[in-house]
Formats: structure tokens, C-alpha cells, sequence
């Protein structure tokens, strides 16, 4: 049995189930257990605080984790990063308020900036041979400056809103962050074995992300055009059909160009698309 340790409510804990879903893990729906095992895989969720998984994992309470690469970063635990992924995407940042005349990084020098996440900041300030007065802070750290708590603030910036309701501007980014999964070193064989069972859903559920399984028909005369368009993952499939001057061609389009390509593809003489969602993906 494998534990996997993640956030209890949030943004974090709706993605990393909604994973789990889409992975065919089945996990019974309830925040009011600590810990709940799945009905249908070698897998036990202990769900905590997101702070705290780190070091569950480092230490062995859980075996792995799904925590922000931010937390990662900021607890600096003994654990290590198995897979990025993909999801709950926000960046950690420096901002000032908006009537700041900022010229760049060295206007922070012997200001006061508040922060959750005094690690990453003081490292980075190290870095860049800045030296400020930091101040660690729970809550909303973006009311710092508005109430004289702080010249500045360090915090996870998503839309941004935020930082404009509170008069702020973001001026530097320090780093990317995204859900990432965290593993302890000392897993036994046996665990690695159903960890690597479950990257191996994970994986053909991130590979048919933004996919669509498109086929059409199309005249014999312009497949070679056709199929030069096509950026699919490796080369389509051509099925014949009753009509000798027409076949069907089956491939997978990445929605990011989904409606460029089908344009091109109309233009070129392409009927009857049809276009279908995919679950999983292997390759």
C-alpha cells in the first residue's frame, strides 16, 4: 500500500482529485476523514495541510505527495521531485505599490518586505547581494503596505487581481510554480513498483490533455497535401473506402491549432470531420 499525502481543501486538493478521477483511482469524496483508501488501487490519501506535506514525506508519515513547487521549495525537505504536474500554475513574486517610482531590484535595499515565504526571498535576496529587512507573515500578506506593515511584499501571484485591489504591482518574478509530485528516497521496492503504476495513468491522462481524435474523408488526389499538414504524433492512419478516389484519414490534432489546421484542411477538400475528445492517451 501506498500513501500519498495532499492538500485538504483548496484549488490543489479539487486538481489533484480530479487527477485521481481521471486516473481511475477511485477516492470516496469525504474532508471530514484524515485518511481514506481507495477502493480499486494500492493507494491510501492522508490529507493535510499543504505546508506540512513536505515534511510528511520527508519523513516517511506518507510516502509521496502533491504540494506547489513553492511549498517544495520554501520547506526545503529531504524529498524529491518524481513528476511536474501541470497543473495549479502561479508564479511567486515582488510587489510594490502602485505610486513606487521602482527602477529595478536595488530599489529593495533596507526595505521592509513582507512574506510567507522567508526562505526562497532571503535566498534569492543572497543571491542578487541585496540586503532587506524580511518579515514573515501568515494571512494576507498583501495588505502589508496598505496598513504600513511593509515597503513591499513577496506572495504567490496568479491572475493578479489581487495585487490590484490592494493598489500593488508585480515588478520581478522569482520563480514558476506548479503542482508537483514529491516521493520520500527511502521507498521500498514494492512501493516503487505502485508509484510507477500510478505515473503511468498520470502520464496518459497528461498526454491527451488539449487532444482531439480527428477523422475525415478525403480525395485521393490531395492526401499527400493533407498529410503534410497534419502535425499529428506520428503518421496518420489511411483507411480506404467504397469510393476508390476517396479515403479516410484518421489522426490527432492538439487543440492549440485545432482550428488553423481544419481550415487548412477544408480548404484542401476535406469532408465529413468529425471530431472526438480523448480520455487517455498511451504512447
Amino acid at each position: 500500500m501506498l500513501r500519498i499525502a495532499i492538500q485538504s481543501k483548496g484549488r490543489l486538493y479539487e486538481d489533484t482529485m480530479n487527477l485521481l478521477t481521471e486516473s481511475d483511482i477511485k477516492i470516496g469524496a469525504s474532508k471530514r476523514i484524515l485518511l481514506i483508501e481507495s477502493s480499486n488501487f494500492p493507494l491510501e490519501v492522508l490529507f493535510l495541510r499543504d505546508d506540512d506535506i513536505p515534511a510528511s514525506v520527508a519523513s516517511g508519515v506518507a510516502d509521496i505527495g502533491v504540494v506547489g513547487e513553492n511549498e517544495y521549495q520554501e520547506k526545503n525537505e529531504k524529498a524529491e521531485i518524481i513528476s511536474r504536474l501541470g497543473f495549479s500554475k502561479c508564479r511567486l513574486s515582488l510587489a510594490v505599490p502602485k505610486s513606487v517610482d521602482y527602477q529595478g531590484l536595488e530599489w529593495f535595499s533596507g526595505k521592509k518586505i513582507a512574506t510567507s515565504y522567508p526562505n526562497i526571498l532571503s535566498r534569492f535576496m543572497k543571491e542578487k547581494g541585496i540586503k532587506a529587512d524580511i518579515h514573515e507573515i501568515t494571512g494576507s500578506v498583501e495588505i502589508s503596505p496598505g496598513i504600513g506593515l511593509a515597503d513591499a511584499i513577496f506572495d504567490i501571484v496568479s491572475s493578479g487581481s489581487t495585487l490590484i485591489s490592494n493598489n500593488l504591482r508585480e515588478v520581478y518574478t522569482v520563480m514558476e510554480s506548479e503542482a508537483v509530485l514529491i516521493a520520500n528516497p527511502g521507498l521500498n521496492s514494492e512501493k516503487r513498483e505502485i508509484l510507477n503504476q500510478m505515473l503511468f495513468r498520470f502520464e496518459a491522462v497528461k498526454q491527451a490533455e488539449d487532444k482531439k481524435y480527428v477523422r475525415m474523408n478525403v480525395p485521393k488526389e490531395r492526401l499527400n497535401d493533407i498529410i503534410g499538414v497534419l502535425p499529428g504524433l506520428k503518421s496518420p492512419t489511411i483507411i480506404p473506402l467504397a469510393d476508390d478516389e476517396w479515403c479516410s484519414v484518421h489522426t490527432v490534432l492538439d487543440q492549440k491549432r485545432f482550428w488553423e489546421i481544419i481550415g487548412k484542411l477544408k480548404e484542401m477538400g476535406a469532408q465529413g470531420i468529425l471530431v472526438t475528445p480523448i480520455e487517455k492517451m498511451i504512447l
